[in-house]
Order: structure tokens, then C-alpha cells, then sequence
């Protein structure tokens, strides 16, 4: 038995688009794992723990939940989409990425996931996640999508319709039932203020775009994975607000992660009086395969995915760019940033939140997606660090089946490479080391629209 959930699947481009309505199915007799948390719709009316054998055992404990719980957490997930009629990006006519931003869109929603995780934690939900509502004709272009339909069905025997009620500010802030519920939206507004898309958003296109610039990208280039994870690297380090004080990006040089070039930055404060650790997203590019994905790494994704402090993967398949965040049986769940949506003024106090949050998952098969993808995880501190590095490692171990592993961790520094520097040429923000290891993964990798 399966269940199914609405979706609609578009043409991504700039030329007219089509539109297909299609479900995606979910078995009942198998897992469904998202960004480490588990559910077995199976169970969803037993109110029972899974066996230990189903397969979905996270930290020697399972999480059994419903769709309705399932629907609840995807939902929650922070969605970056291409947009249209934003400010104009400097130095180009260009007022929308449609066409050619999906790669940075989901190098954003990896981000996105990783500042949840640091303020929020891996629990948290939208509260109104449940009521979101269809988005109307007016929120897509005519070049992309003229209706997105994102029903979902929270049974096999019917569709139920997703609620839409108009709910007052007033009413929202009385349905939180302690402080800090309150905070926690307030830190969901945040951060998703800081994906705008305006020259002033720390993590927005324009940001992205003008780091990009410094490693020889343009608007309207093509990005691939591991050009995004440099760039996101330097956005955030660049970041000036004092709640990102906190948090660091650290990008694996040539599938490699040195422990103490992560730890000296995690050690690394700007205020002399903050002994704190920071914590990391660590970014590892990496390739599965030659020219197609090989099936040996799948178990591998699989178990990279299951963890909690995975914080996704930046993939696709060739042409298009996706954001994996789970996977049931041999196929993989992401969201996709190919629908053209209308800007968002996101400095207004209480800005819609809809367009923001995917009403629906897809699924894809693990053979199609492109052998290029960059792999994320989050470390709340130095702990935590070594605890995922010693964890990846087994795991890594598991999956090479005695080739080479995909990547690795090695003690010290990299011979090479300080990542711990800082720069004081605002114009050379990318290390010469840096910018031919981008070169190269600029040859190397899948063209994205």
C-alpha cells in the first residue's frame, strides 16, 4: 500500500513552461528517513515503537510517526525558490534567477537548514506548518508554473483538503503557548529574513552572487555544488550580526577534512571574551561516481541522510538542481527550487511566510541523481565534532567496500591551506589556492539552468 502526496511538477527555464500534476508516493511498508528523524506510516495508527529491524533505528532509539507528523516536519523545512521582479542584481538588467540560480537556491536551503538547527534545534516545527495554504495563479510566472497544487493526502483512502484559514496576528501570537515558542518564531522570521532577496539580506542571491564574484562567477552563470559551498563559506564568515557570532563554515579541500584547521575555527572567537566553542557546517563536495552516480554509495547517502546533524545535500540531477533531505527505499526526497515565485519584501514587519515552506516532497530515483554534490553537516561545538567525524568515519569505512573512501578525516592541518586567516583585501576575499580549486570544480561539474 502507498501513500500519496500532492505535488505538481514543473518546467524549469525561461521559456514558457508546462504544467503536470502528479502524487508522490510513499510505501507503507518501509521507513521514511528526513534529515535523520524516522517515520513508518505503518504504524501510524498502532501508536507503537518500530522493531528494530525495520531498519530505522537512529542512536540505538526509533521514531515512529504518522504522515500527518511527516507532513508536519517537511512542510517546516525553510524553501528557496527562483523569484521574479526583485531589486536588480549590480552589474546586470537581471531582476529573477530563473534559469540559472537553482544551484545557489539550494545551497541556501542547506544553510537554512544548518541556522535551524543552531537556533532552533532538529525538533522544531512551524506551528502553522499544517494550515499553509495552495498557492494561487498569482504566485507563479506564466513561464514557469500557473498553478501549484499542494494538496497532500494524509490517508490511503482519501484526500483531505489542506486548511486556509485567515488568522490575525494577534490570534497567531495567542496560539503560542509559552515564551518560547514566541522566540522561536521570531528566530524562524529571522532567519528566513536573511534569505531575502535584496542587496541587504546577509545569505540572499545578491550576497551570493557578489561573492561569486570574486572566484570569476556572474549573474546568470552557472553554479555548481562545491563553487556554492566556497561561497556560502564566505557569506557566512563575512556576516556581520551578532547572532551569527556563533557559527562557522568550513569547505573539505579536495575530499578531505583536516580536524584541526575545523576545531582552530571553531576555537576562534571575535569577542576576546567569548570562550565558547562556535559551531560548524561542515561542506564536503564530493563526487559519487564517474560520469553517471555509482550504485556502490548509495547505502553511504543513505546513512549520511539518517543522521540528525546532516543538514542535506546540494545535488541533482544533470541539468537541474535539487535539495536532498531524505530518501524511502532507493529513492531519494528533496525539494526543488524550479518554480518562479513572486519577491517577497521580507524587511516588513510580519512578511507572508507561505512561499517560504514546500507544501509537498518529491522523489527521485537514487540512479538519476548526478554524480556532483556537495554534502552537509552540523556540529554545535568541538564535542560534537570529533563525535560526527569518529561516526562518518566508521561509516565511511563501511561504504568503500575497499576502494577509496569518498572523503576523509585527518588529524592536523592541511599543509596548504589556513582556514583560519582572515583577509583584509576586500577584493581578494578568495585565497589563489581557493580560486583554482573552484576553477576546477567549475570545469568539472554538471551545467545547471
Amino acid at each position: 500500500m502507498r501513500a500519496a502526496f500532492g505535488a505538481a511538477a514543473a518546467g524549469a527555464g525561461t521559456f514558457p513552461g508546462w504544467v503536470l500534476k502528479t502524487k508522490t508516493y510513499f510505501s507503507r511498508n518501509s521507513p521514511v528517513l528526513l534529515l535523520g528523524k524516522c517515520y513508518h506510516f505503518k504504524y501510524e495508527d498502532e501508536n507503537e515503537l518500530l522493531p528494530a529491524r525495520s531498519g530505522c533505528t537512529i542512536e540505538d532509539h526509533v521514531i515512529a510517526g504518522n504522515v500527518e507528523e511527516f507532513r508536519k516536519d517537511f512542510i517546516s523545512r525553510i524553501w528557496l525558490t527562483y523569484r521574479e521582479e526583485f531589486p536588480q542584481i549590480e552589474g546586470s538588467a537581471l531582476t529573477t534567477d530563473c534559469g540559472w540560480g537553482c544551484t545557489l537556491r539550494t545551497g541556501q536551503m542547506l544553510l537554512a537548514q544548518g541556522l535551524i538547527l543552531h537556533f532552533l534545534g532538529r525538533a522544531w516545527t512551524w506551528p502553522d506548518a499544517l494550515n499553509i495554504e495552495n498557492s494561487d495563479s498569482e504566485s507563479w510566472t506564466s513561464n514557469t508554473v500557473k498553478k501549484f497544487t499542494a494538496s497532500f493526502e494524509a490517508s490511503l483512502s482519501g484526500e483531505r483538503e489542506l486548511k486556509t484559514p485567515t488568522i490575525s496576528l494577534k490570534e497567531k501570537m495567542e496560539r503560542y503557548s509559552d515564551d518560547r515558542e514566541m522566540q522561536n518564531e521570531i528566530y524562524h522570521r529571522k532567519i528566513i529574513s536573511w534569505f531575502g532577496d535584496s542587496p541587504l539580506a546577509l545569505f540572499g542571491l545578491h550576497q551570493l552572487i557578489a561573492y561569486g564574484k570574486k572566484s570569476g562567477k556572474k549573474a546568470g552563470d552557472w553554479y555548481g555544488p562545491a563553487v556554492v559551498a566556497h561561497i556560502l563559506r564566505k557569506a557566512v564568515e563575512e556576516a556581520r550580526h551578532p547572532d551569527l557570532k556563533g557559527i562557522t563554515i568550513y569547505v573539505a579541500q579536495d575530499c578531505t577534512v583536516y580536524s584541526s584547521d575545523v576545531i582552530d575555527k571553531q576555537c576562534t572567537s571575535m569577542a576576546s571574551d567569548n570562550t565558547n566553542d562556535k559551531a560548524v557546517i561542515i561542506l564536503v563536495p564530493v563526487r559519487l561516481g564517474g560520469e553517471r552516480t555509482n550504485a556502490d554509495y548509495l547505502d553511504f547517502v543513505k546513512g549520511i541522510l539518517s543522521l540528525e546533524y546532516c543538514v542535506g545535500i546540494i545535488g541533482g540531477k544533470p541539468k537541474q538542481s535539487y535539495y536532498f533531505a531524505g530518501f524511502q527505499d532507493d529513492s531519494l526526497i528533496y525539494m526543488d527550487p524550479h518554480y518562479c515565485q513572486s519577491f517577497v519584501d521580507v524587511s516588513i514587519k510580519d512578511f507572508p511566510l507561505e512561499t517560504f515552506h514546500c507544501p509537498s516532497p518529491k522523489k527521485m530515483s537514487f540512479r538519476k541523481m548526478d554524480p556532483s554534490c556537495t554534502i552537509g553537516f552540523y556540529c554545535r561545538n568541538v564535542q560534537d565534532f570529533k563525535r560526527a567525524s569518529e561516526e562518518i568515519t566508521k561509516m565511511l569505512k563501511i561504504s568503500s567496500k575497499e576502494k577509496y573512501p569518498l572523503f576523509t578525516f585527518v588529524n592536523g592541518h592541511s599543509r596548504d591551506y589556513d582556514f583560519t586567516s582572515t583577509t583584509t583585501n576586500e577584493e581578494d576575499l578568495f585565497s589563489e589556492d581557493e580560486k583554482k580549486r573552484i576553477k576546477r570544480f567549475s570545469t568539472e561539474e554538471f551545467v545547471l539552468l
